[in-house]
């Protein structure tokens, strides 16, 4: 596998900051290559670029059509939100694969 680039964004950035670090974990011992960035949804133009794919916090549903229309700019990217139960249990592995599933390889 490639090199997979992970872009995750919440309100704020603290709570997918601690995500971003528990999949990465998962990730290295799994032997993965993968960059997992964190950032607020203000933020989300400036850290696109390169990016495999874009998982958004559950809590930012309210969202949805606002983050489709951006998303809709970057038509190659896949995006999803991530899983609630993933999301509030830091679960790193869970949404690590969750990601990586969102990709077209």
């Amino acid at each position: 596998m490639t090199k997979k680039n992970i872009l995750l964004v919440c309100g704020g950035g603290a709570s997918s900051g601690f995500l971003a670090q528990s999949m990465k974990k998962s990730a290295k011992a799994q032997g993965l290559a993968v960059t997992v960035e964190a950032v607020g949804d203000s933020e989300i133009e400036d850290y696109i670029e390169d990016k495999d794919v874009v998982l958004f916090g559950p809590h930012l549903r309210y969202m949805e059509a606002e983050l489709k229309e951006t998303m809709d700019e970057f038509d190659e990217i896949p995006y999803d939100f991530i899983p609630d139960e993933y999301y509030g249990a830091l679960d790193g592995g869970g949404t690590l694969a969750f990601a990586l599933s969102l990709l077209k390889d």
